[in-house]
């Protein structure tokens, strides 16, 4: 995203405040010349930080604070108060962060202190565990911040990330949002750099596709024919449009959207369209709705369900959303079905027949296992993993859209579809092929955009058979349970809550 250009705001923490105007866990938002400063307390400890998240600049101060690490409000990154380092994605980069000194009863932000970096390699005799390689099949989510967090961690031995896009790790949110919306450049859409992966010696390779793995010799072979010793592997291939049979569609005006080649496409065409047709009421087929509406064109979508979105939260959202939706102009075709698509005319399942320059197509995804399949890996609906995202076979790991872990908030083996929770599970897959044995707990979380109408959903509730509280067009928080036991949480600018349910899920999960 573009640089914060706000002026800073609160008062200047290097002239010094009150200690008794911050109190045990509260956080105050200042300024240190320029540069907007975050101060925090806890205890009689004080902390003082960037006020911006690294992700998408969210307000730290209006977030929420667990221990000593502080929560964007926006897309619950979260970032160490002693050290300033982004320990949960889907932040990378770290706050900036300043010396605090107390003098009697008040307090100072002095100097600037120097960013944390990747950590030194440790002394061979600890490295002794480590693989004397990391191959990573899979340029998304999880594959980024896998090799991100490897080299993060002091890792210095040959990491090799193997993608099948033509394009470096993006933002793939931003694809059916901002970017897709003609809001955002595309200078904002890659993760990083083409130096980032040079200066952390990261082999990122394009347009490779990995024909085999060889679990017993570890090797994988390329489709061109190449093949990679590995020491560990990590599985993130994520997740595949579901396409429908379209032998009479024109092909020009037929869209999938997973890649950025995908939604440049899109934007291409969208100038020389004037009717759309998203078939597929998902989060997806909304957020494209969503960004077609804004670049003025007629959107319709189509959908089996009575309201969009009601299987995944709810009458009641759905019903939020569908309003929403249709105050910004979309027509909606719910019930219904496509039965065939002639060159750029849509039939539905009820008779009408919609005409479309531009069809957008959104029913779904299915997890890329083939090639763990292939390999012997144990699969169910996904990649089967243990706690620690370990699969069936030693050294090999998953993360994202694949993987199939033992969640410990909902006691079931579940398997999420969602940007961030790939993220942390590559960073979790990451310092475990390290040796930590860390179990991912991190409870799922995604964010879904529409319009100014940002919808936050913390947990997983497949079923569940009673809601608490209500939404609106002006916010509100939904509990889901099953057998009373609360499951997840959705949330309409109601940033603080959404946070606050994070929180005491993760405290209920390690039982607290």
């Amino acid at each position: 995203m573009s640089e914060a250009t706000e002026k800073p705001s609160g008062p200047d923490l290097a002239a010094g405040i009150a200690l008794d105007d911050i109190a045990d866990g509260a956080m105050l938002q200042g300024h240190v010349g320029d540069d907007a400063v975050l101060l925090a307390r806890r205890g009689q400890e004080l902390f003082a930080v960037g006020a911006q998240c690294t992700h998408y600049h969210g307000p730290l101060a209006e977030g929420f604070m667990v221990g000593d690490t502080v929560r964007c409000p926006w897309h619950h990154a979260c970032f160490s108060l002693r050290t300033g380092e982004a320990v949960r994605a889907p932040a990378f980069d770290p706050l900036p962060r300043w010396r605090v000194q107390r003098q009697g009863d008040k307090v100072f932000v002095r100097d600037k202190q120097p960013a944390s970096g990747p950590k030194q390699a440790p002394a061979e005799s600890e490295r002794a565990g480590w693989p004397a390689s990391v191959v990573i099949v899979g340029g998304g989510a999880a594959g980024f911040a896998a090799a991100e967090m490897l080299r993060r961690e002091g890792y210095d031995r040959p990491v090799t990330l193997l993608s099948a896009d033509d394009a470096p790790p993006c933002d793939r949110p931003n694809l059916s949002k901002d970017y897709l919306a003609g809001t955002a450049q595309e200078s904002w859409i890659p993760l990083k750099s083409p130096k980032f992966y040079e200066k952390r010696a990261i082999d990122l390779r394009l347009n490779a596709r990995v024909a085999a793995i060889d679990p017993r010799n570890r090797r994988v072979t390329l489709a061109d024919g190449a093949a990679l010793d590995y020491g560990a592997l990590l599985l993130a291939t994520g997740a595949d449009p579901v396409r429908l049979d379209l032998p009479r569609a024109e092909a020009s005006a037929v869209h999938y959207l997973r890649t950025l080649a995908d939604s440049r496409a899109i934007v291409a065409a969208a100038p020389k369209a004037r009717t759309a047709v998203v078939i597929g009421a998902s989060f997806i087929g909304l957020e494209v709705a969503a960004a077609l509406r804004a670049r003025k064109l007629t959107v319709h979508v189509v959908g089996p369900e009575a309201r969009p979105l009601e299987r995944v939260m709810g009458a009641e959202l759905g019903e939020v959303v569908r309003a929403l939706h249709q105050r910004h102009g979309v027509i909606f075709h719910l019930g219904q079905t496509v039965a065939t698509i002639e060159g750029r005319k849509v039939m539905l399942s009820g008779g009408t027949a919609l005409t479309a320059d531009l069809i957008v197509i959104g029913v779904g995804v299915r997890p890329a296992t083939a090639l763990a399949e292939a390999a012997g890996l144990a699969t169910d609906k996904g990649v089967t993993t243990d706690e620690y995202l370990q699969t069936s076979a030693p050294g090999i790991y998953a993360a994202g859209d694949i993987a199939r872990w033992p969640d410990p908030h909902s006691g079931e083996r579940i398997r999420v579809e969602h940007w961030v929770v790939a993220e942390r599970q590559g960073q979790t897959a990451a310092r475990n092929i390290l040796g930590r044995r860390e179990r991912f707990d991190a409870v799922p979380f995604f964010w879904s955009q529409h319009y100014d109408m940002a919808i936050s959903y913390v947990g997983h509730a497949a079923r569940w058979d009673t809601t608490e509280g209500t939404l609106g067009g002006h916010g509100g928080k939904v509990t889901f349970l099953r057998d009373g036991r609360p499951l997840a949480v959705a949330t309409i600018y109601h940033d603080h809550d959404s946070l606050a349910a994070e929180a005491e899920m993760e405290k209920r999960g390690a039982g607290g």
